[in-house]
């Protein structure tokens, strides 16, 4: 009988890893399609993937720039996943950064791979019996102040947003982390990611302290600009994203160790040494980081859907 089994799983491996390396080829493709000299075909390679991955996307324009670029226009990219009177966002940027020289970041760390793994999420999340209405939101000029999730909140409001899943910087490394500071108001969405985390075995990081992305326009929908704390509408707010086990902890403590961190002075965590600059390139990117983003995302917003049913 052990023999059996054991034959049996070896015939499942086989199967299934031939199947996997082939999805993550996919993965992979995908990512570097982000790699464009502009953010406007940026807009164009997100229309593709969602309209590919069976959704019809919706491109909402918005007056956009900051006093550095001036003014330009930003394409918010949005597709629903099921029905229900109430949603949950699930939400990453595409656009990436210009650098000093002039040319374009190849974004794909910060944040193709996020976005990759995002519609993943929308695909498997297709299959679910869900409550709630999941509303993709492929965010523009994120790079430029949260703009693009600043100007989706003005336009349509938080009434009727139940949470917010966002995704930034999730190209490589099998731990999860996620931020613990976006107010009181999220401690229902961080039980949601702990327990997904508990129930899948995975590496998962909670940072008191973590970087901001488009999570601050939700947690505090009331801030300005330049990031003052104001206004009342707040919603259930999470961000996560992937890196290296050594890399996670060496980013936790960087931002939550005051001044006795153990790092070496002057250290500078890799994943801060990539985004932003030209190292962020495709020999940074993982695919099976990936397809792990997309499976736990999933995961984490069916989680959510039950506990809010509840």
């Amino acid at each position: 009988m052990l023999f059996r089994s054991l034959a049996a799983a070896a015939a499942l491996l086989a199967v299934s890893a031939p199947v996997a390396a082939a999805q993550d080829v996919d993965l992979r493709a995908r990512v570097a399609a982000y790699v464009q000299p502009t953010n406007e075909a940026r807009t164009q390679v997100v229309l593709d993937q969602v309209r590919a991955a069976g959704f019809e996307p919706v491109v909402e324009t918005f007056a956009g720039g900051n006093r550095q670029t001036g003014e330009i226009e930003g394409r918010n990219v949005v597709f629903t996943v099921g029905e229900g009177e109430r949603e949950i966002l699930l939400t990453a940027h595409y656009d990436a950064v210009v650098l000093r020289d002039g040319s374009m970041s190849q974004g794909v760390v910060d944040n193709a791979a996020s976005v990759v793994g995002v519609i993943e999420a929308a695909k498997r999340l297709r299959e679910a019996d869900l409550d709630h209405r999941v509303r993709v939101i492929l965010f523009d000029q994120e790079e430029l102040g949260l703009i693009g999730a600043r100007r989706w909140i003005e336009a349509h409001g938080l009434a009727n947003v139940a949470a917010v899943v966002n995704s930034d910087v999730a190209a490589y490394g099998d731990t999860m982390m996620y931020g613990l500071n976006n107010g009181a108001q999220s401690a229902g969405v961080v039980r949601a990611v702990r327990e997904v985390c508990a129930e899948r075995a995975m590496h998962c990081v909670g940072f008191p302290v973590y970087p901001p992305s488009d999570d601050r326009a939700f947690s505090g929908a009331g801030l300005g600009e330049a990031g003052e704390a104001g206004g009342a509408d707040r919603v259930p707010t999470v961000s996560l994203g992937f890196q290296d086990h050594v890399g996670a902890h060496q980013m936790w403590l960087a931002f939550n160790g005051g001044e006795a961190t153990g790092l070496a002075e002057g250290f500078v965590p890799q994943v801060f040494r990539l985004i932003h600059s030209a190292e962020d390139t495709m020999e940074q990117v993982d695919p099976a980081t990936v397809r792990l983003a997309g499976e736990t995302y999933a995961a984490v917003v069916a989680k959510l859907d039950a506990q809010l049913t509840d």
